[in-house]
């Protein structure tokens, strides 16, 4: 900042990331952090074995890179990219947590990979990961909110490159221009295209906030050593705002560090807007015994949003299901399967199991609708209203407002602890003692375990 013009937009959010302190995180927001680490963690041994992370994997080693910071499942590299590899981990299943508003979804764990490779980088301890953890998801979260750009055809990757850079200049320990200058320089360089979620989908859908989550590490430690980015990145000429999400307000001093207790974990491995609508048809299932080859068709009346990201609403048909990517993002299909084999989990994407005529048949009758009286209730209610069609005209139906894991139905420390232990098939004890002691710990306690898997 110049000794004669007021702070900018992005100084007054550095300012509100080098103030902010660990002590001043409730008990709730602690608590609410450990288990976002650790169901980002689990997510992340879940993902090891699968085929994009393998050749990300060996891209970064054939690359190389200073090893200062821990690849998960072995070895080491330069921070930027262990973000990417990491992120990657943590992405690739699509069961990692949630934030819903009006006008965007985002992930806030994404966040968890780059800062995890900054803190390490910096020998940073336990409170200092979390602190710089709560930073980014308090930056994405109320970006989200008050700055969507879905409508404009951009990514909510988009608000995360302030989020990564915010939250990976906690981490490092910048002081506030350091800071202003490294989220200029991220969310400058750093819009991406809605495009990697609509039409047919491809392993960028996975790997887009890690790429963002690269060029924001790299960014925070180009700041580091004085590099500098535009101080107007928000309400400049061409700027944020008037480039890409129009006027917004937010005031970062009225500000706090609790927006994780407002995010959602996911049950089941589908995209998040699915989850109720899943829930509601596995109960329905359970309850009367039903035979899915007796079923006629399925009819879903969900809100808006779901219809238009995952129900053959403005993001494109769901009805042509060929990879994971694509089935992890159609109502058609995870209701189907669902129905099929009474879960959804990463057995659910295996090629063959996508393949499947029995799947395949059924997803062609499902029908889904977006429905207005409960498209006036998101996101504060996550409803969905379904009806299953039996062979002899029988009609079973069942409407919810939740699911496990949304904000009226939070998941306990040992339910999440029970999905990790089933993503990491029983290779992460240490890991999930560490994640519960994390505030008494060095980061380094933490990575170190996470390199011998």
């Amino acid at each position: 900042m110049t000794a004669t013009s007021a702070p900018t937009r992005v100084e007054q959010l550095a300012d509100f990331v080098t103030s902010a302190r660990y002590e001043t995180l409730s008990d709730d927001a602690r608590e609410q952090l450990k288990l976002r680490v650790l169901d980002s963690l689990g997510c992340a041994l879940g993902a090891l074995g699968a085929e994009p992370i393998a050749a990300i994997r060996e891209h970064t080693q054939e690359l190389g890179g200073a090893p200062h910071a821990t690849l998960i499942g072995g070895g080491k590299s330069a921070p930027d990219r262990a973000a990417f590899l990491n992120g990657a981990l943590v992405r690739y299943l699509d069961f990692n947590d949630s934030f819903l508003s009006k006008g965007e979804t985002c992930h806030p764990s994404d966040n968890f990979a780059p800062v995890l490779a900054a803190a390490q980088y910096a020998r940073a301890d336990g409170p200092t990961l979390m602190i710089a953890l709560a930073v980014a998801y308090a930056v994405q979260i109320r970006l989200s909110e008050q700055a969507p750009v879905r409508a404009k055809g951009f990514d909510h990757t988009t608000q995360g490159a302030y989020a990564v850079a915010a939250g990976v200049s906690k981490a490092l320990g910048l002081d506030a221009a350091q800071t202003a200058n490294a989220i200029a320089i991220a969310g400058t360089s750093l819009n991406a295209l809605r495009v990697t979620r609509t039409g047919s989908l491809s392993h960028w859908k996975g790997l887009a906030y890690p790429a963002t989550s690269f060029g924001a590490v790299h960014a925070a430690l180009l700041a580091k050593r004085g590099i500098t980015g535009p101080r107007e990145v928000f309400e400049g000429n061409k700027g944020f705002s008037d480039a890409i999400a129009g006027p917004f307000e937010l005031d970062w001093q009225d500000e706090d560090l609790e927006a994780v207790t407002r995010t959602i974990l996911k049950k089941f491995n589908a995209e998040i807007h699915s989850q109720s609508a899943i829930e509601a048809l596995l109960e329905l299932r359970a309850e009367n015994g039903v035979d899915p080859s007796d079923v006629e068709k399925v009819e879903l009346d969900t809100f808006q949003v779901a219809y238009d990201i995952i129900g053959g609403g403005e993001e494109g048909s769901k009805f042509e299901v060929r990879t994971k990517e694509e089935a992890d993002h159609s109502l058609p299909y995870l209701l189907a399967v669902a129905l099929i084999d009474g879960q959804v989990l990463p057995a659910q994407y295996r090629p063959k199991r996508i393949a499947a005529d029995d799947v395949q048949d059924l997803l062609r009758r499902i029908e889904v609708r977006p429905d207005p009286e409960l498209s006036e209730h998101f996101p504060e209610q996550h409803s969905a209203r379904i009806r299953v069609h039996l062979r002899e005209g029988q009609v079973l139906e069942r409407e919810q407002r939740d699911y496990e894991g949304f904000t009226t139905r939070p998941m306990s420390w040992d339910t999440v602890a029970a999905k990790f232990d089933d993503l990491a098939l029983g290779r992460g004890e240490r890991i999930k003692q560490a994640v519960a002691e994390l505030e008494e710990l060095e980061t380094t306690d933490l990575t170190r375990l996470l390199e011998d898997i």
